[in-house]
């Protein structure tokens, strides 16, 4: 049995139904070391073992659940809503270093590699089994969807006896979303499964993802499979696509899509056969893209690459998604040239879309491709104390001109966000933003958000804001008292398409923006800019006594085309008429090469940017 159902069945097996009748709220206590998913979970004595079964279990509002310090957990956190006045906490218990949850797979045993040629290794392939058969697909009904000027239309066809789906793509759009495509509702969803397919296409492309997902807001994921590279072309071809599970979505359906990957004018068939459960009785499969190899926990890293072809330096790296694997360029097996090897997978680590009235505190997470905390449609969300760390860097989509975009944010609330509160964290090598709320939609309401006392260091971004369309609002949005230092000096910035490195991203914002305001901050030194506007709505901000510091070049790009240098900060504030009561000069830290960075006596910004002082980075 392979070790994905062991856990299945372990997390279902501990299920108890005692907590279906209760009505107090309780505290659940978990422990990787010496937890059992089939104990009670309610006390010191008796914890649970895995964020499976975290996850699995049915918690009320005001129930705490709280992770042994010192533990590690793998893999995604998907917690559960509380209400108000009753939130959900997720915490902490015991003695030593904050609770571990963790975004990777390890490949560190030299078991875990195989030479490929000469330079290149590549991690184990897999061979997953069919089982029985869940559904059969042969008559299954699909629906179309086509937004923002994307074309086409779906319907059966019938050749030779046989009938399929027949899609006809007049303007494909120029982001996935435009074209989307809704299957049937799964029968099961099994842990591991093998949905089989025909597909062929009068002009070739390559389709990314199958996927199972609800269909209606928060659009929550329940399995994905990756198609792989294979170009579909005028003959049939039968594709066997792995599903693992990411979590129970009640009523999810088969979905993908195709805007901006179809051609104009193709004429794509689809043959849904069925879905079969499967076992994977050898190797472990990489399900998803792989965004970050980190190695000795961070003093090296890989770079990322887009192709087999593209391995010309060492430690280049390429996700095989057809082979669902990692191709390395390496002198000598990849774990015995590091003392750890870790994979970054794309997924949040906590995936919160369409949560409410939680708290964490006192949490670390790190190596995950997409976001740290990630998740639209939220509501009253604490997020304290935590660390956050080594995010992002996965496939998110390829541009029509094939530059690829890519994950992620510290901590990301996208489109309808509001009443959340985000203090006292630490946030470090970070591909896009630490800290970022933004949307896209008629439904991006963003209003009451909090970012106070964090510090920051090795984000590409230090925050990212942006809302469209005109008919999105943002309103009340405060950073105050953060610490903001070395934007663009993490381990992203020479791998990016787009080097931005900023404390401050301000991407185009169309959107109605009321009362967002970015005061009593430290931001020191970027490597392009501290701070970069898009467009003019200074109407609905204020920016005001910071302390800036920039050695070397300019510190504030204004509308993508002008430029002010250090010298010409005092014009800065006349022209723009922006940070009333700030200033420019180098401040003094406690502990910079430490990571404290606490201001120190006498230092520039010692009264400006205080309010009892920025939390320290110890």
């Amino acid at each position: 049995m392979s070790r994905f159902m062991r856990v299945t069945l372990a997390v279902w097996a501990g299920m108890v139904l005692v907590g279906a009748e209760r009505t107090a709220a309780a505290t659940y206590y978990v422990d990787s070391a010496a937890g059992d998913d089939g104990a009670a979970g309610t006390a010191e004595a008796s914890p649970w073992r895995s964020l499976e079964r975290v996850n699995a279990a049915e918690l009320l509002p005001g129930d705490r659940v709280l992770f042994r310090r010192g533990g590690l957990w793998r893999g995604q956190l998907v917690p559960k809503s509380g209400t108000n006045g009753a939130r959900v906490v997720y915490s902490a218990y015991g003695e030593g270093p904050k609770p571990l949850l963790q975004g990777s797979v390890a490949r560190d045993r030299p078991a875990d590699w195989q030479p490929l040629k000469p330079g290149l290794w590549t991690t184990r392939t897999f061979a997953p089994t069919l089982l029985n058969q869940i559904n059969d697909l042969t008559d299954s009904y699909w629906t179309p969807s086509f937004q923002e000027g994307a074309q086409g239309k779906l319907g059966r066809w019938q050749e030779e006896g046989r009938w399929f789906n027949r899609l006809t793509c007049t303007d494909p759009g120029q982001k996935r979303h435009q074209i989307q495509v809704w299957g049937p509702q799964l029968l099961e969803q099994s842990a591991c499964a093998v949905l089989r397919v025909r597909l062929r296409s009068t002009l070739p492309f390559t389709l990314e993802t199958f996927e199972a997902m609800r269909n209606s807001p928060p659009w929550t994921l329940a399995a994905r499979g990756a198609v792989g590279a294979r170009v579909i072309g005028p003959a049939w071809q039968t594709f066997d696509i792995l599903l693992l599970r990411e979590q129970e979505v009640p009523g999810a359906r088969l979905h993908f899509s195709l805007g901006g990957m179809i051609p104009a004018g193709a004429v794509f068939d689809f043959d849904t056969l069925g879905i079969w459960r499967a076992s994977i009785e050898q190797g472990e499969p990489l399900t998803h893209d792989v965004g970050i190899l980190v190695l000795n926990h961070g003093e090296r890293w890989g770079v990322k690459k887009w192709s087999a072809d593209d391995l010309k330096a060492p430690l280049d790296y390429w996700y095989d998604r057809e082979g669902k694997r990692v191709v390395m360029a390496c002198d000598t097996n990849p774990a015995e040239a590091f003392r750890s090897v870790e994979l970054a997978l794309t997924r949040h680590i906590v995936n919160q879309g369409g949560r409410h009235d939680l708290t964490y505190d006192g949490l670390a997470l790190r190596y995950g491709a997409a976001h740290g905390f990630g998740g639209g449609g939220t509501r009253s969300i604490t997020i304290r104390n935590c660390d956050v760390s080594w995010i992002g860097g996965g496939l998110q989509f390829f541009h029509p001109d094939g530059r690829p975009v890519r994950f992620g944010n510290g901590i990301e609330f996208w489109n309808g966000a509001r009443d959340h509160l985000v203090e006292h964290n630490r946030l470090w090598e970070i591909y896009d933003a630490a800290l970022t709320n933004q949307g896209k939609g008629d439904d991006s309401i963003q209003e009451n958000i909090l970012y106070r006392h964090n510090v920051i260091w090795n984000a590409e971004y230090s925050f990212e804001y942006w809302n469209r369309p005109k008919t999105a609002l943002t309103r009340n949005i405060v950073f105050e008292h953060n610490t903001c230092v070395d934007a663009g000096s993490g381990w992203a910035h020479s791998q990016r398409p787009d080097r931005n490195g900023g404390h401050l991203m301000f991407y185009m914002n169309d959107c109605d923006t009321r009362d967002v305001v970015i005061r009593n901050n430290l931001f020191v030194s970027s490597t392009e800019v501290c701070t970069r506007m898009e467009n003019d709505w200074r109407s609905g901000l204020t920016l005001q006594n910071n302390l800036y510091w920039q050695s070397r070049g300019p510190f504030f790009r204004w509308l993508s085309k002008t430029l002010y240098g250090p010298a010409d900060f005092a014009r800065y504030q006349t022209e723009l008429g922006l940070d009333a009561g700030s200033a420019l000069a180098e401040p003094r830290f406690v502990d910079a090469a430490a990571r404290d960075y606490r201001l120190a006596p006498g230092s520039p910004g010692a009264t400006l940017a205080t309010d009892g002082g920025p939390v320290g980075a110890r």
